[in-house]
């Protein structure tokens, strides 16, 4: 099952729980979606922490699942696909918290989100062509380079925390004990900032708007003048995604 919690108004905590894998079987996959529709209407919430219980972050599709579904394999990868595509586009910023495996789809699910971090225990791989599929060979040279990304794509191979950090997959790496104490950290620094500039710079970055697209009703919100008077007064900015 999906374990949606809110530690603070503003952050929204979303734990796979499928042992042993927490593997992404189409029941995941609807809660998941459920969930995402749910924060994308809510103007409350500014950032998502994602991550995986049982010290297993995700080891992608179901397999067991996948073995049994005949004519309706095509279909279920592109439900699939589907969902990463949805946790990509969403409108707040999304913090993948990667412990133990992270392999195949669920690496796609950790590309999917904004930022990764992740345990010093964990282990990823672009797993796609260990099963038949191909699987991460967009984001993952988007985001590490083509020369990086063709060595870890081609081959499958299973690679640690710190080729992840030193290739750029994630930002930072962390005790498990500390892990998602971090996550939470950095979703509450991303939430504490003008909500309306966030949506905009994600958008910008994601290639779905242009900056003098956004300029103009940014100037005109009230966080752009809630900030300029906290900085006059010398105090802290009460931004409200107005």
């Amino acid at each position: 099952m999906l374990h949606v919690s809110r530690p603070t108004g503003s952050i929204i905590l979303l734990e796979l729980d499928a042992p042993p894998a927490n593997a992404l079987s189409l029941p995941l996959r609807a809660q998941m979606v459920k969930a995402l529709d749910e924060i994308a209407t809510d103007d409350d919430v500014r950032a998502v922490v994602l991550t995986g219980r049982g010290a297993v972050f995700c080891a992608g599709d179901d397999l067991r699942e996948a073995a049994v579904r005949g004519e309706g394999a095509l279909a279920a990868v592109e439900d699939f696909n589907r969902l990463m595509d949805w946790v990509e586009a969403l409108r707040v910023p999304t913090i993948a918290a990667i412990d133990g495996w992270c392999f195949g789809g669920g690496l796609e699910l950790a590309l999917a989100c904004d930022i990764r971090l992740a345990s010093d225990r964990a282990v990823f791989a672009a797993s796609g062509v260990n099963i038949g599929l191909v699987a991460s060979a967009t984001r993952l040279p988007r985001l590490i380079g083509v020369s990086r990304a063709k060595a870890h794509l081609l081959t499958g191979a299973q690679f640690d925390a710190a080729r992840a950090l030193f290739d750029g997959i994630v930002t930072a790496v962390h005790t498990p004990a500390t892990l998602l104490r971090e996550a939470m950290r950095l979703a509450e620094a991303v939430s504490s900032r003008a909500p309306l500039a966030v949506e905009a710079t994600k958008r910008v970055i994601d290639g779905k708007a242009y900056v003098e697209e956004e300029l103009p009703a940014l100037i005109a919100s009230g966080d752009h003048k809630e900030a300029i008077a906290a900085f006059m007064g010398k105090r802290t900015a009460d931004f409200r995604r107005k």
